[in-house]
């Protein structure tokens, strides 16, 4: 294998890292994961259709990776200062609106989706 597909390979084992990361570190994150599996099994028992497939999948993506960078940004915002800094506050409460809005979207979607198919 050349230099660069073991550099390609190495980016993907940093990746996972980081995914095996955020799920361990994360109790929000692991809430998130929950729903989605909640929301994929109830896609397949009500056999949701393609498009519906993929407005679940990607509200699941949207919501996990921004978890991930507001679990990013929170980190880095606290190696840079453990205390109260207005400025940081702000930002750490961007990032997490950021996931917030998301979620709120996601929730739509499955209401939208599964609530005619519960009633």
């Amino acid at each position: 294998m050349n230099k660069y597909l073991k550099k390609r390979a190495a980016s993907f084992g940093h990746a996972f890292r980081g995914v095996a990361e955020l799920l361990h570190g994360t109790p929000n994150a692991v809430i998130h994961v929950v729903l989605a599996l909640v929301a994929v099994a109830l896609g397949f028992y009500f056999r949701i259709d393609a498009g519906e497939w993929l407005a679940i999948v990607i509200v699941i993506g949207l919501v996990l990776a921004l978890e991930a960078v507001n679990t990013a940004i929170e980190g880095l915002a606290d190696m840079i200062s453990r205390e109260h800094n207005e400025n940081i506050k702000r930002i750490k409460d961007v990032a997490a609106g950021a996931v917030l809005m998301a979620a709120i979207a996601a929730l739509v979607v499955g209401m939208i989706i599964f609530l005619p198919k519960i009633f």
